[in-house]
Formats: structure tokens, sequence, C-alpha cells
């Protein structure tokens, strides 16, 4: 008798075709072409007065649904506790002004969605029905709108329900509802409710993702137009979309219809918790679908405005302009609301402004900056104080993968700025991509630091500052390309180039006119026969020689270390005690290597170039190698072999050396004895336009062969 009773009272619910099925369903979203068409014939777009705030509105239809679910799991549980500590994150003043000339259609949707739901006619009908309704609104308005009046239903419901038993208005309208039996017996129809809760959840993911693309259409026409692809891929998915959005609305209707007036006999059968979840799992797919095709969009749009900055900073730099400002905001940050510079050694943060109409040094690099070319920088940055003359800041921006950015990266980061008395960027992440694409494009930045010099208007004065920075220091200021050749006009291949910010006592023992020897190797046995047979050789000549370690460019730190102490121990000669001496005199050749390629030198037809190739050959060797100097300009030469040879025959030149001068004499002996067996090889570390196609040997003049070696950092 009571489910006869159920059947006489209980409202009619909307035939639901399964979602599932084939005939309505496919593996992509606008289903079968008859359907589609069926849906875009009810859009009739084209008047302007018809837009609609959907994203306040649905800010509002969110909070109806948020503390309604929450106020579901307090029936459920016999308890108001639940909806007692949801924050409200309603605020009417900001929101009642959108749905001035709206609360009708609201109500008029609303009204459609109660008949259809108490004896209508099929789902499919009812949705239909109901986008030709809203034929003149955008795709998102319709689905925003047909879930706010379904939010007011839904809301009415959980609102008698949540106080019929403390509000005695609420109470009598439970009783004229039928909803009394549903919060005594609550338990019989909660697969029910949790079923019709996960459809809405799905309902809103939908909704929130056509809304997007509606913002997209807006906000993003500059980049990417309706009409082209990605764009007109995803949206042409819009019309299925609000059409099985609207579907699971009429769904939640129907079944909280039935809810109300049930006695509590009633209980949902499987179907119907089946259908719901069915619709669920159909609004889900769309969902990642929309989501996919939203993600494709953006990627696209991010692309072509990135694109747009590039070519912009382009044009901006091939401009004039009146200061550095514009410039460096474009490189650093557009926001003036913060201060993009930091000192790292301070941590005072500073705006942009600090900047204007001075010489900045952009130092660009990766994570992989050393602590040696951080203290060599450090030297030249406060060498300014003794040059009245001299007036540039530092400013280092890190280049990073955000991709691959963690803290570890960030601990690596905040540990270089901190050993850093200039500014540096405050997170290398504001550093925006096309950026990233420009330095590396445009300035050729890849791994290797750069110096990017800019002059008081923002134009770029020299693209790698850095090797005038490490051969001449402050001198080379202000750090132009024509700065650069003006000092290798007035330069030549002596000691002083050799060795100058390195070893003071080097200097100085040019003007007492000592006879000076620098080597290098990391080979002991060979060191100790090469410092004894130098020393006796300089006794025999009469002459004091003043023997000084190097090292070599590829040795570790440690490995160095060991050399030294051994020198030490067995007195065999001076050596640099700290391994940065050694790092930047071999930096320092290879600067001088860039700088000459860089000025179009060749071995050919530049004495300077051809030492120093000669001396990097050496290096890049087994053999060791050995340079004599005696003042300025007077120097002899050889890898390490052929100068234990030469100094081994000593006897056979002695005169020789006494008649002509040591040095001479032994430059001609090496000269006498080379064959191509003592030809050596050359290591350039490097990347890209850093290496020749074509380099002679130093020694004999033959091309030398070409190939690559990678090596690890802990190599």
């Amino acid at each position: 008798m009571a489910s006869r009773q159920q059947q006489l009272t209980a409202p009619k619910q909307i035939q639901l075709s399964n979602p599932r099925d084939k005939r309505t369903s496919s593996s992509s979203l606008t289903d079968d072409s008859s359907l589609v068409r069926q849906i875009r014939d009810t859009h009739t777009p084209g008047r302007s007065d018809n837009s609609v705030n959907v994203n306040q509105i649905l800010q509002v239809v969110e909070e109806i649904f948020h503390r309604a679910s929450h106020g579901h799991a307090g029936v459920l549980l016999g308890t108001r506790e639940h909806l007692e500590t949801v924050e409200d994150r309603t605020t009417l003043s900001s929101v009642d002004v959108v749905f001035h000339g709206l609360s009708y259609l609201i109500q008029k949707i609303y009204c459609e969605i109660t008949c259809q739901c108490s004896g209508g006619p099929d789902a499919h009908a009812s949705a239909i029905e109901l986008l030709r309704t809203l034929s003149s609104y955008p795709w998102e308005a319709k689905v925003v709108l047909t879930l706010a009046a379904f939010s007011v239903n839904y809301g009415e419901f959980w609102l008698v329900a949540q106080l019929c038993t403390t509000d005695p208005l609420a109470k009598s309208v439970a009783i004229l509802k039928q909803l009394s039996d549903i919060v005594e017996h609550a338990a019989s129809v909660k697969p029910q409710l949790e079923a019709i809760d996960t459809l809405i959840k799905a309902i809103l993911n939908v909704t929130k993702r056509i809304v997007e693309y509606g913002e997209m259409v807006k906000m993003q026409s500059h980049y990417v137009s309706e009409d082209t692809p990605p764009l007109s891929i995803a949206l042409a998915h819009i019309p299925a979309a609000t059409y099985w959005v609207i579907r699971g609305i009429l769904a939640s209707a129907s079944h909280i219809a039935i809810l109300t007036g049930s006695r509590h006999e009633y209980v949902a059968s499987t179907s119907e918790v089946w259908e719901l979840s069915s619709l669920a799992h159909k609004l889900n797919n769309i969902h990642d679908h929309l989501s996919n095709e939203l993600e494709n969009c953006r990627r696209y749009i991010v692309t072509k405005r990135y694109d747009e900055e590039y070519e912009n900073l382009r044009r901006l730099f091939r401009s004039l302009q009146l200061d550095n400002m514009k410039n460096l905001r474009a490189l650093i940050s557009h926001k003036d609301d913060i201060q993009p510079l930091q000192i790292g050694t301070s941590k005072s943060r500073f705006n942009l402004e600090v900047l204007r109409r001075k010489h900045v040094l952009l130092l660009i690099t990766d994570l992989s900056l050393s602590n040696e070319e951080i203290l060599v920088l450090d030297h030249i940055y406060k060498d300014q104080q003794n040059r009245p003359e001299v007036e540039y800041e530092f400013v280092w921006l890190p280049i990073v993968d955000p991709n691959i950015w963690d803290e570890a990266k960030r601990f690596r980061f905040e540990d270089l700025k901190s050993r850093m008395p200039w500014y540096a960027v405050y997170d290398p992440l504001i550093i925006e991509p096309p950026v990233v694409k420009f330095v590396r494009n445009d300035w050729q930045f890849d791994k290797k630091m750069i110096v990017v010099a800019l002059d008081p208007q923002g134009r770029v004065s020299s693209l790698n500052a850095t090797h005038m920075l490490w051969i001449w220091g402050n001198v080379a200021y202000p750090f132009t390309d024509e700065r650069e050749q003006l000092l290798w006009n007035a330069e030549s291949w002596r000691l002083e180039l050799v060795a100058n910010g390195i070893d003071q006592s080097i200097l100085d023992g040019i003007e007492k006119g000592r006879y000076i020897c620098l080597y290098g190797s990391d080979d002991l046995d060979w060191i100790r026969k090469f410092t004894n047979r130098a020393k006796n050789v300089a006794k025999l000549a009469g002459i004091s020689l003043d023997l000084v370690y190097v090292g070599r460019s590829t040795s570790t730190k440690e490995k160095i270390r060991k050399v030294n102490k051994v020198i030490e121990t067995e007195n065999l000669s001076r050596y640099w005690p700290d391994y940065v001496s050694t790092w930047f005199f071999w930096s320092r050749m290879d600067s001088m290597r860039c700088s000459k390629v860089k000025q179009r030198k060749t071995l050919e037809n530049d004495d300077t170039l051809r030492e120093v190739m000669t001396l990097l050959s050496y290096d890049g060797s087994d053999q060791g190698w050995v340079m004599v100097w005696r003042g300025s300009n007077e120097t002899a030469r050889a890898n390490g072999h052929l100068t234990l040879l030469t100094l081994d025959d000593f006897d056979a030149w002695k005169t020789a050396a006494a008649d002509s001068g040591f040095v001479p004499t032994l430059k001609n002996e090496l000269l006498r004895r080379h064959t191509p067996h003592h030809c050596t090889r050359l290591v350039i570390p490097g990347f890209g336009t850093d290496i020749p196609d074509q380099i002679p040997c130093a020694e004999c003049g033959r091309e030398m062969e070409k190939f690559f070696m990678f090596r690890c950092c802990l190599d």
C-alpha cells in the first residue's frame, strides 16, 4: 500500500536516457552530429545587452552548494556543527548589483525546471527547451544561469531540512513538503543524496571550464581567435558540454523533487543512483577533455605572447632611449609595486631606480657560477673605490629553468647571492621566458658566464665584457667594444700582461731584472726533475731564477693543493697558495684568446694570440710546460719534455748563453731541438662561437684535428 501511495503522490521523474548508451555518447565530446546540430540550432546570439557577469553569479552559486553540502553532512550525522563551522564566503554588497535584471530570468528558469520535474517531457526535450529560453545568451551564461536557478531549488530544499528541527517556520514548511521524514530517516536516502552531491560537483567543474573558455575568447583575442586552432577545436565541444551540464542539472532537480514529498518508506533504487553516477561519470569525462583542450589553448597563447614579448625586446634594444629604465624593466620586472633587486650580502631590497642613467654590467650565469668567479668579480667591483673616474653597477641575472626548480636549487641560488656585495634579482623566477630566450638567442648565453655591458641609455656597449674585466679589470671602463680595441692596440705579449692582478712579486721582479720562470704540470716526478735541473743551470749560468709553479687549468683544487704541499715540503719553488690565482691565470689566458678571436685576429697576424694559443696547447698536453722571462718582453717557452732535454745539454750552449744572453740562447736551443714529435694538443673550454672551425698547431703550424670532449664538473 505504501509503494502504491508513493506512485500516486511522488512527482514524476524526467525520463533520462543512459549517458553511456552508444546512441548518446562517444569517445568525443560532441556525440553524434545530429545532436550537435540540434543544440547549435537553439543558439541565436546577437543582443549586446545579454552580457552576464558569470563569475560573480557563479561565486554565489558555489557558496550555496558549498554550504548545502556541509549541511547535508550534518543532516546525515544528526548534527549542525558542520554547518556552523563553514566560513561565509559571500559578500552581498559586491554581488547584489550583478543580479539586477536577472532575478526574473532566474525565477523563470527555476519554474521551468520545477514544472518539467513534475510531469514534463523527457530530459533531452527539457534540455533543448531550456537552451531555447536562453538562446540569445553566450554558452557560459546559459550554464551559469541554469545552475543559478537550480541552486535556488537546491538551497531551499536543504535550508528547510537543516532548520526544521530548530525553527518553527522551517518545521511547518518541512511538514507540508514532507521533508521531516528525510531528516528523521536520512540513512535510507543517503546513497541518493551522495550521488546528487557527486553529480553537482561534476556539473560545477564543467561549468567552470565553460566559463574559462568564455573568458579566453574575450580576453585573449589578441593572441588567438575563435576560428583558429587550437581554440576553434576546443570551442567546438562547448555546445555539447553545455547540453550535458543542463542534463545533469535536470537530473539532480528531478531527484530532489522525488525526495520532496516522499515518505520514509521510500528507498532509492539502484538504477536511480546508477543514473546519477552515470551522468557524473559523463561530465567528469567532459571536464577532463575540456581541461586538456584548455591547457592546449593556454600553451598556444603563452607561446604567442612570449614570441611577441621577445620581438618587443629585440626592437627595444635596437632603438634609442632617454635612459636605461625601459630596457631594465623589460629585462628584470615591469612591476612597479615590487623591489626586484637585492644586495646579497646585506639582504636589502631596491627598486630599479637605483640604476637609472648608470653604466650597468649584467652578470648572466646559471647556478654553476663558481666561487672563484665571485671572488675575482668582488675584487674588481671593490677596486672602483680606488678609481674616482670609474662608476658602474653589477646586476646578477641568474638564468634558471622553472620546470626543474626545487629547494636544492633555491638553496644554491641564495648561497651564491649571499656572497655578492652588488645587486641581484631577489628571485630568478621573475625573469620571464621571453627574456631568457632573448639572452640565449641574441646575447648568446649558454652556460658560460657572460657580462653584458649597458650604457646609461640602456644600449649594449659590449655583448660580453667578461674578457675585458679578466684581462684589464677597471682599466677597461666603460667596457665598450671600442675600449677593448684601443687597449689591444696598446698591448703586446709581455710579462705584465701575463701576470697582471695575480702575483705582484713577479711584477716587482721585472723592475729588478730577475729571471722569472713560470711552469706547470701535475706530474710530481717531472716537477722534481725540472726544478732541480733549472736550479743547477741557473747556478751554472750565474743568474737569479725565480721559479713559480702555476699548475694546469684541468687540475682539480685537491690535486693542486697536493702538488703545492709537496713543492713546499721539498722547497722546490714558489707557488700560488690559493687556487683562485691558478684559476684566474688560465681564465685570463682563455679570455685573451676569446677577445683576440672577437677582434678577428689569427695566429698568422697576431703575436699575442699565437703565444696564448701555444701556452694553452702546452696546458692541454701531459708533458708539462715552461716559460722563462727576463724583463717585460724577453721570453722563451717550450713543453716540459723538450725543456728537460735542452737543460740536460746546457754545457753545449753555456758559452752562447754567456755571450748572447740566457733567454735568447735558450729560445734558439729549444727551436733547434723541436721536432713534430713534440707537437701538442689544445683543449678549449667553451660553446658554440667560442670554438674556431680551424686552428693551426702553435708549434709546427699544421692544421690541428678537431675532437669534442664532454667533461663532468666533478672530473
